[in-house]
């Protein structure tokens, strides 16, 4: 099956965000989506999750 645009760049995201919280894991000056502002944080963190959601929906879904 082919991977639409959608599926990678959720897969992108994903990546960033469990790279992000691994970082945090070691120490919480490590965040480096915080270091892009607050209001831009938000919006990644925001992608973050929609993108979590659409991975576990494709690899729910039959």
């Amino acid at each position: 099956m082919e991977k639409s645009v959608l599926h990678w760049i959720a897969l992108v995201l994903v990546i960033i965000g469990g790279l992000n919280w691994g970082l945090v894991a070691i120490s919480d000056s490590y965040n480096v989506v915080a270091l892009l502002g607050d209001m831009v944080a938000r919006i990644v963190y925001g992608l973050v999750g929609l993108a979590a959601l659409y991975t576990i929906y494709y690899v729910v879904k039959k």
